[in-house]
């Protein structure tokens, strides 16, 4: 029996450890072609250190072919441009197609800064959604510190990546303070969320009492319910609503260093397929991964279609955490594993989340046992130790990536240990 061809679109953190599990799991039954624009994974998660030199970008890169061959997958750095579900084809950025039996999609969203003028790096303020963002951020950081001016930092609205915005609050104020000119840069916290630590979750645990304290101890004022109007160099105009949506009061914040997480949307290769993504491109699935149209896609991560955790003034996305997305991995491969068995999925992703969230000095991390509440558990702490595990943490997901392994048996007992798993059926 001939082996059949699983593509696996997109070589971010999920991207890249499901070409990794899914080879395992296949392994003699599927052959894996990956699929990415460029050639090289980035940590992403480090790039607020990237933003005040504390990270040199080469730092957090790993060159993935040589990986991948080592392991027998395929890769293209191409690009795809189109996806063709209704005939198992991608069309590539070189107008080449590769068709598959069965297609992954890990894309990892579009930063559509375009939706507020003047807003983006391409405009007047600079992003750490990239490696390559973070490093012009750095430049213009350093621009900044030769002349203090305020900081305006945090997300706009539609948003639905919270934690780097704060990180990048606190670890301006711990790099500012090192620089002995933070009493020169006044801070202002902008976020759709409807109060500090919402996240996207509708908090975990305390992170509302454990964030506005840090702020406070930071001497960073905050504005919620905001929504970004406009953009000028310099100058950011902010509308903050009421709890029904309706204006409540105008800002016009100037800035010598701006950064707001922007809203997302699905890439121009699976936007408007029907069947496929939703109005904003993002991917639809079951709670097996697995798009209910054409049921040999499966997808995971930021580029999956969740809905709010409910009505907010101001639109605020729910956050695809680390952890989560790795058990929407753990759970594909398990289902694409039994579907070549000649068995239906059963597998489900619990979606938990186990986030750590850098402060420069300290941070807050937190465990949502599943992310999306009700929960089962809501725990949420804060503290040095927490600096430390995300260097830690960084180390280690960098050399998976390196070694081409997705869950080493080390990692597989400590959470077992710790009662955390990724999957409801474990098969």
């Amino acid at each position: 029996m001939s082996e059949s061809h699983v593509v696996v679109l997109g070589a971010g953190l999920g991207g890249t450890i499901a070409a990794y599990e899914i080879r395992a799991a296949l392994k003699g039954k599927a052959r894996i072609t990956v699929i990415n624009k460029g050639e090289d994974y980035w940590f992403v998660p480090s790039n607020p250190w990237v933003a005040v030199g504390w990270r040199e970008p080469e730092a957090l890169r790993v060159h993935l072919p040589p990986v991948m061959a080592k392991h027998g997958i395929a890769y293209t750095g191409i690009g795809a441009r189109k996806v063709h579900p209704e005939s198992n084809r991608i069309e590539l950025n070189d107008d080449s197609f590769i068709d598959y039996d069965y297609l992954v999609i890990a894309t990892g969203p579009e930063l559509a800064y375009d939706e507020i003028a003047g807003f983006g790096p391409d405009h007047h303020t600079v992003s750490i959604c990239e490696t390559a963002h973070a490093v012009a951020a750095h430049a213009k950081f350093e621009e900044l510190c030769a002349n203090p001016r305020p900081i305006v930092v945090g997300a706009a609205q539609g948003a639905s990546c919270f934690g780097p915005a704060y990180e990048m609050a606190m670890t301006l104020d711990t790099e500012l303070k090192k620089r002995k000119i933070r009493d020169k840069v006044p801070m202002t916290f902008v976020t759709p969320e409807p109060h500090v630590g919402h996240l996207g979750l509708d908090g975990v645990g305390d992170t509302k009492g454990l964030l506005e304290s840090e702020m406070r101890n930071r001497h960073i004022k905050w504005i919620t319910n905001a929504k970004v109007t406009s953009v000028d160099d310099g100058m950011m105009h902010v509308t903050e609503v009421n709890d029904d949506g309706s204006d409540k009061k105008t800002h016009d914040l100037p800035f010598g260093w701006g950064m707001l997480m922007p809203p997302f949307r699905g890439i121009e290769a699976v936007r408007g397929v029907e069947g496929l993504s939703n109005p904003r491109g993002f991917i639809l699935t079951d709670k097996h991964q697995r798009n209910p149209t054409y049921r040999n896609v499966f997808a995971l991560g930021v580029c999956i279609a969740i809905p709010p955790t409910g009505p907010t003034p101001v639109p605020v996305g729910v956050p695809k955490t680390g952890f989560m997305i790795e058990s929407m991995v753990s759970a594909i491969a398990a289902n694409l594993k039994q579907i070549h068995e000649g068995k239906e999925p059963t597998n489900e992703a619990t979606w938990n989340a186990i986030c750590l969230a850098d402060f420069g000095d300290g941070g807050v991390a937190f465990v949502a046992q599943p992310q999306i509440p009700p929960r089962n558990t809501n725990w949420s702490s804060s503290g040095k130790w927490v600096h430390l595990a995300k260097i830690g943490f960084e180390k280690y997901f960098l050399r998976k990536v390196r070694l081409g392994e997705s869950e080493p048996f080390y990692e597989k007992l400590a959470l077992h240990v710790l009662g955390i798993k990724k999957l409801h059926f474990d098969k």
